[in-house]
């Protein structure tokens, strides 16, 4: 079968996908339909969306976008994105990946002024795909560098040789708050009380109020029925003081939320913590790469042995003349850094 389709609510992609998306054949979260079904209903519920499939036989793309204004699309991402990236179904080559691509790109010109896609890592060169589709297809699409990915390939290395290369700072930091007295606590699963204690030990961190504190408790659900969820507590004289949200699944650990109580900064309790959950995730789980997400916080580069540049790509469709002024500001900033 070949052809293209578009789908405006996830009752039809659903219908359509018939479990295409999910977690047996798609080995990243971030791929799969569960979480972008997710995603939008908690976190982007306002903005119509637009799933666009595009098909030659068995093998297929699938783009899921949101329309926050007429004739502009967006990914179907937020902060708490690691990655987007288009979705392929049925294992196609590069060459069938690029004659997708070009359909989609093709299709989306003929009634959209402008689409803007992030965050895109460029590890399996997609950035650079994309950009050479939509500019083939008559967009002028401009990639620009927005922000890091931190990760940690271990490459067989087990904790102790991965310990002994982090930074001296750290470790004798380690080394003298572990007299302190906490309790470190690691579970696979999630109960009320460790929600609960979740909850609080945010609330009194650094961070803003969580915007979307429903959504994680979902996800936490979801991974946690799957196996999946790894969730960390500090906690000094039975109080939690400390907490850290993973998933671990196909060898990759996904570090989501972490968050320590402020009153409690002397006793370094978040990074007691991120030394028993690497620990664990290394020599238990044997995780072959650790995944810090999104941002650039400093913190990360104690722990992380690479940061991978994400990349916006701004595509404008010069058939729009509102599309003009804004490509034009969007080269500049691309050029001037």
């Amino acid at each position: 079968m070949q052809g293209l389709r578009e789908y405006r609510s996830f009752s039809d992609v659903r219908a359509t996908l018939r479990e295409a998306l999910n977690r047996v054949d798609q080995p990243n979260l971030f791929d799969r339909f569960d979480w972008f079904e997710m995603l939008h209903r908690h976190c982007l519920p306002d903005l119509p969306i637009r799933v666009i499939e595009a098909r030659e036989g068995d093998q297929a793309i699938w783009l899921f976008l949101v329309a926050p204004q007429a004739r502009q699309l967006s990914a179907m991402a937020n902060w708490y994105s690691f990655s987007w990236a288009p979705i392929f179904t049925g294992s196609p080559d590069a060459a069938t990946q690029d004659r997708l691509l070009y359909t989609v790109a093709a299709h989306l010109v003929r009634d959209t002024a402008q689409i803007d896609l992030y965050p895109i890592s460029d590890h399996h060169g997609s950035a650079a795909t994309l950009l050479a589709a939509f500019r083939r297809t008559g967009w002028f699409a401009v990639r620009r560098p927005m922000g890091g990915n931190y990760r940690l390939d271990l490459a067989g290395r087990d904790f102790a040789t991965y310990w002994a290369s982090r930074p001296g700072r750290l470790k004798t930091l380690v080394k003298r708050k572990a007299r302190a007295g906490i309790v470190l606590r690691l579970t696979d699963h999630m109960t009320d009380a460790d929600w609960d204690a979740y909850v609080t030990v945010h609330r009194n961190s650094w961070k803003a109020p969580e915007p979307h504190i429903t959504f994680f408790r979902e996800l936490a659900e979801q991974e946690g029925a799957a196996g999946r969820l790894r969730l960390g507590f500090a906690e000094l004289n039975g109080q939690p003081i400390a907490t850290q949200y993973w998933t671990i699944e196909n060898g990759v650990a996904l570090i989501h939320k972490l968050a320590h109580d402020k009153a409690f900064d002397a006793m370094s309790p978040g990074t007691l913590l991120s030394h028993a959950m690497f620990a664990q995730a290394i020599d238990r789980e044997r995780v072959t790469t650790i995944d810090y997400g999104t941002g650039d916080n400093g913190y990360k580069r104690e722990w992380m042995d690479e940061r991978a540049p994400l990349h916006r790509i701004d595509c404008f469709n010069p058939r729009f003349a509102s599309s003009w002024l804004p490509a034009a500001r969007t080269a500049i900033s691309a050029l001037v850094g």
